[in-house]
């Protein structure tokens, strides 16, 4: 089966615990925060541990402002279909259209007529399924007469259809069986199976049925997105599907959506350290590897951020740096983003001339697709600091002289990745400080004495970089004190602008060189 070409999708799925609300919901907070798409919950409504889970999405899609939610998968047996179509439409308008339909013709019968649901077979369930999808849709479309649905097990006569979603709502159903799998294909809108139920060797001919009945439908097979529930662990030898490095990880997901048109990862973890290891390492690979595999270029670094340039004022105290030019391996493909000289601030916390180089690359060499994605991986977490720094500079310059008054600014924060939900500038820098704190944290801990022990060509570089960190961490440590000072002091403004032109400075210059030094061996030598 060949790759449909959808937009590649990742999210998380969480277990409703009631009993760990606070961190259930925290869970989803970071889901958007480490910029994945998509907070699923599990629907068993017969469950007593787990919190109902309509009710919690509500509450998710609240707490986010760019992450999808959905249910995975909603338990129509107990959620008569007519209602759960405007639960869906009515959170969806609320959230702003963030909202999709993972749903499921029910299983554990004996529990679901423990309260109060029916008891069907197998069979009746796909039934009573196809029956559910067409009231459903029939209630969203708002532009005909009233729903008239004579099912067997759903009859809705009569009534008055609407509210419309506010986007086009996809219907993702949970299916394993031939019946299901026909039915999948004759109406859902995507496919959305997990992998312990549907393993890697099963996939080919479970899509197959999916498209054989999509086809009979009169309808193309890349019409309907393939999802897949995932699970594993980042330890291992890597020759089990998701039992191993995140570079192992990226290379099975990107030969899934390239050969059976998979495009859609949930990951299966109520653990952040896995969620974050998902996002940060294991999603840019995917979507290297996979835009390598359809044959585009994608866009350069600088494209993407938008960020080299801090966009304020200033002057250029080292012109551009010829030697950046040095990061860039063509053979490589990715480039790193030069420093372009320009500094704001009056001093300076290191001396940039001092700075060592590691080796020269290999001008033979040639780089696999996983390890581009390797070196690009930098660069890409590179340049969401650097857009977000910018984006709070202008916040800051905004709130400060008044041009902007707080309440703007929070419309405008709850569109970026980094959020409160009790906005303040002083909440919001340190957020950022918090941000750029533990990145550097992870390079020490992991990135750095990995990088040591591959090439010790590199200890010279590694060590500076570290030294760097310790610096930059006092300069953020100032930005905490200009923040004291702006909130106690009328003349506490110029203080913070002060911090943040010292910030801005370090932190792009060191970023730049990080990536000049660093771009090449990690694709060499790989994260890990």
């Amino acid at each position: 089966m060949a790759d449909y070409g959808h937009e590649l999708l990742f999210g998380t799925f969480l277990t409703p615990v009631a009993e760990q609300v606070q961190r259930v919901v925290a869970l989803a907070r970071l889901t958007e925060q480490v910029g994945l798409d998509l907070v699923t919950v599990q629907d068993h409504p017969y469950q007593a541990r787990f919190l109902d889970t309509w009710t919690l999405l509500s509450v998710i899609a609240a707490s986010t402002s760019t992450v999808r939610v959905s249910p995975n998968v909603a338990n129509l047996p107990l959620r008569p279909p007519a209602v759960l179509a405007r639960s869906v439409a009515t959170l969806d308008i609320l959230s702003g259209g963030r909202v999709e339909l993972g749903l499921g013709a029910g299983a554990f019968w004996d529990a679901i007529a423990a309260v109060g649901g029916p008891r069907l077979n197998a069979a009746q369930g796909v039934d009573a399924l196809a029956e559910g999808i067409e009231v459903i849709r029939a209630v969203w479309a708002t532009g005909g007469g009233s729903v008239r649905v004579d099912g067997r097990y759903h009859r809705v006569w009569g009534a008055h259809p609407g509210p419309a979603p506010a986007h086009d709502v996809g219907i993702w159903l949970g299916a394993y069986k031939r019946r299901m799998l026909d039915l999948t294909g004759r109406l859902a809108d995507g496919w959305l199976p997990s992998n312990a139920y549907a393993a890697l060797d099963a996939l080919p001919a479970m899509n197959a049925a999916i498209d054989e009945a999509a086809a009979g439908a009169g309808r193309a097979p890349g019409d309907v997105r393939r999802l897949y529930n995932i699970s594993g662990a980042f330890t291992g030898s890597g020759r089990d599907f998701l039992q191993g490095p995140a570079h192992v990880w990226a290379e099975q997901l990107a030969e899934l959506t390239l050969t059976q048109g998979m495009s859609a990862y949930i990951l299966a973890s109520d653990d952040p350290d896995d969620i974050r290891r998902f996002a940060a390492e294991v999603v840019p690979g995917v979507r290297e590897l996979v835009e390598a595999g359809r044959g585009g270029s994608g866009p350069s670094a600088a494209d993407r951020s938008g960020a080299a340039d801090p966009e304020v004022g200033g002057t250029s105290t080292t012109g551009t740096p010829t030697a950046q030019v040095r990061g860039a391996v063509p053979a490589l493909g990715v480039t790193p983003t030069p420093d372009d000289g320009v500094r704001l601030a009056d001093v300076q916390v290191w001396d940039e001339s001092t700075r060592p180089t590691g080796p020269d690359p290999d001008p033979d060499r040639a780089y696999t697709p996983q390890q581009r994605a390797a070196g690009q991986h930098l660069v890409d977490i590179h340049d969401h600091l650097r857009k977000e720094l910018t984006e709070i500079r202008g916040l800051v310059d905004q709130v400060t002289t008044g041009a902007m008054d707080p309440g703007a600014a929070r419309s405008h924060i709850n569109t970026m990745t980094m959020r409160q939900n009790n906005w303040t500038v002083g909440t919001y820098c340190e957020s950022y400080c918090r941000i750029v704190t533990t990145h550097h944290t992870l390079e020490d801990q992991s990135l750095f004495p990995h990088l040591r022990r591959s090439d010790p060509r590199l200890a010279p570089v590694v060590d500076r970089l570290q030294q760097e960190h310790h610096a930059i961490h006092d300069v953020l440590e100032g930005v905490d004190r200009a923040l004291v000072a702006f909130v106690s002091r009328p003349d506490g403004h110029k203080e913070l602008r002060a911090a943040m032109d010292l910030l801005t400075d370090t932190l792009l210059s060191h970023l730049s060189y990080e990536e000049r030094e660093l771009v090449e061996p990690l694709a060499r030598l790989g994260l890990h």
